[in-house]
């Protein structure tokens, strides 16, 4: 069992990739002042390289170069993006995981601020505050609050974090609390991760939300998937698998009155403007989920079904009333005044 392993990594840090070297360039030139925790064995870099044609290896080679050690793994073929998340989670030797997109950052000195916390608790999962950039992370990181917010009731945990726990690189998992695990079970959903938080999150007594910004994440580099058959569909029905191990109905219930007031406007009114999706399938699926929950019918029901240009126009009220409830107000306003800067500039 893996727990008997001597002289485990803390903390394995799994970035998945293909073919964007670029990014993982950059990605991994942020652990350049942290070769401490590196070579010290406190943290273990592990890429796993989905058969990728571009730069990928040589930008491995020179980051090794530069004194990161870093564990790679070439696929011989390419095995989806499901399946390479998978083999990170199974192939990460750590006590705990970080599945790491790899166009995301950990900013200046956050992982030992991460790795302290991790030593000073046994936590279940450990989510980390991110922002989105689009061309300069340290220029746009946004200002906020600072510390942690440790939760030993996971509806309240939560509650706090929302679609966090969607986002591949924000959730350090504890491995050693699921060790009967294989996560290629779960592949084909789009959602590996989402499984790998939930049943740590429900066996621990404890985890944490760090309120500090972490990570920079590149603004709209994905994608390739339905919106509302991802985060809805599928990922209330993986929310409802879990009602047997504890996930209870109300904590789910009350995680998706969250998700309907502070997430899902925003990424229905992008919908709308890129005119992607079917409204029809989209309420549909919506509808099958919330009913006539009012909470939907007010948020998010106008933004799917009402004429475009109102459509637009009430998601744009919705998104900030949720981004007033949610304490993100302060975010958004930064990114704004960030993108009139470089208009006025002109770059």
């Amino acid at each position: 069992m893996e727990t008997t392993i001597l002289n485990r990594p803390l903390l394995t840090i799994a970035i998945p990739t293909f073919n964007r070297a670029a990014y993982l360039q950059l990605c991994l030139q942020q652990f350049l002042p942290d070769l401490d925790l590196v070579d010290g064995g406190t943290v273990e870099i592990l890429v796993s390289d989905n058969c990728s044609t571009d730069q990928t290896t040589a930008t491995i080679e020179t980051l090794r170069q530069q004194g990161l050690n870093i564990r790679s793994i070439s696929n011989e073929i390419n095995i989806g993006s499901d399946a390479n998340i998978a083999q990170c989670f199974n192939q990460a030797r750590g006590r705990y995981v970080q599945i790491m997109g790899d166009d995301d950052l950990y900013l200046p000195g956050k992982l030992k601020h991460v790795i302290g916390l991790l030593r000073e608790n046994d936590y279940g999962v450990v989510c980390l505050k991110s922002y989105g950039y689009e061309h300069d992370f340290t220029k746009e990181r946004p200002s906020g609050v600072s510390g942690r917010r440790d939760f030993t009731d996971i509806s309240d945990f939560l509650q706090e974090v929302g679609p966090l726990i969607t986002f591949i690189s924000a959730c350090i998992i504890n491995k050693d609390l699921q060790p009967e695990i294989d996560a290629r079970l779960f592949c084909g959903s789009n959602l590996v991760q989402v499984h790998l938080v939930i049943l740590p999150a429900l066996r621990s007594d404890l985890n944490s939300y760090i309120l500090d910004y972490t990570l920079a994440c590149k603004r709209a580099n994905s994608g390739g998937y339905d919106f509302s058959e991802i985060f809805v569909e599928k990922f209330f029905e993986i929310l409802k698998s879990y009602e047997s191990a504890g996930l209870s109905q109300s904590a789910i219930a009350r995680f998706g009155n969250k998700l309907l007031i502070s997430y899902y406007p925003f990424n229905l009114l992008r919908q709308r403007l890129a005119n992607e999706g079917s409204p029809q399938t989209t309420f549909r699926r919506f509808e099958a989920q919330f009913g006539n929950r009012g909470i939907f019918l007010f948020f998010c029901a106008p933004i799917i079904t009402w004429p475009k240009p109102l459509a637009i126009l009430w998601g744009w009220g919705a998104v900030l009333i949720g981004r007033l409830w949610n304490g993100e107000l302060r975010r958004g306003w930064h990114f704004a005044l960030h993108r009139l800067s470089r208009a006025i500039g002109g770059r």
